[in-house]
């Protein structure tokens, strides 16, 4: 009993300073337990969590996994909670888009116009879900190589969906699209730095236009329609392309 009680106090100190450093206290104190107690889920998840944007958000994990963050009381914080594995819960592979749909409409959006959600519904156990390429708390995104790799698990020759042609076409666009998102913070850095007010705020809207086409990009990737997400990066990549050499060779004042 005294080492339960020694738990939940350090669990109880650790939100109280992070309530007095101005993060929420509310939706933090799941973690605050899971990482004193050390029990499931595991120190991984719970490191993965606290590194990622969603960590650095302060989405806490009711968010995704219910119960009731308000309480330390162990029956009382884990009430209503379902097994991953039970089809109702709301992190069930299954109910993941929608779930995670919640705080990520267009992405959700998008991905419900996919043969892959069509499948995840039909209750495919082997098409991709939203972890299958941003892990099980969106701590990250597979790399282009290893898209390649997922990808080939059903469409390379041989396997359940063959079709060789989309391992190699998804890893091209990912590394597009890290390509020009690298170009824009860049351009993003430069601009940063301009002294002279209204042509700042020109590139800005200019920086703003080059990203709208890598937005679009990024939804056409959630419905896997490659060709279309290659226009928009054509575009994208274009639009950047300008701005870095607007930012390169300024005009001289007053053309």
């Amino acid at each position: 009993m005294k080492a339960t009680a020694g738990v939940f106090a350090l669990a109880f100190f650790t939100s109280a300073l992070l309530a007095g450093t101005g993060q929420a206290e509310v939706s933090s104190r799941c973690a605050d337990c899971h990482f004193a107690h050390r029990r499931p889920p595991s120190q991984w998840h719970l490191s993965e969590w606290d590194h990622s944007a969603h960590g650095r958000a302060n989405v806490g994990c009711e968010k995704c996994h219910g119960g009731d963050p308000t309480t330390f009381e162990s029956f009382l914080a884990h009430r209503g909670m379902l097994s991953a594995r039970n089809p109702a819960s709301p992190v069930h592979r299954a109910n993941l888009p929608r779930t995670c749909g919640g705080c990520h409409p267009a992405a959700f959006a998008a991905f419900q116009k996919s043969r892959h959600y069509e499948l995840l519904q039909e209750g495919n156990p082997d098409t991709p879900t939203c972890v299958t390429c941003h892990g099980n708390v969106g701590a990250y995104l597979l790399s282009p190589k290893s898209l390649y790799a997922e990808c080939a698990n059903c469409h390379a020759a041989g396997k359940l969906a063959p079709r060789s042609d989309f391992p190699a076409e998804g890893k091209i666009m990912l590394t597009s699209v890290r390509e020009v998102r690298a170009s824009l913070d860049e351009a993003k850095t430069l601009i940063k730095r301009i002294n002279d007010k209204a042509r700042r705020d020109r590139l800005e809207l200019e920086l703003e236009d080059a990203r709208a086409p890598l937005l679009a990009a990024v939804q056409s990737a959630h419905m896997f329609v490659f060709d279309q997400m290659q226009d928009r990066l054509f575009i994208a990549r274009k639009r950047v392309d300008m701005l870095m050499e607007e930012l390169a060779n300024p005009q001289p004042i007053g053309k």
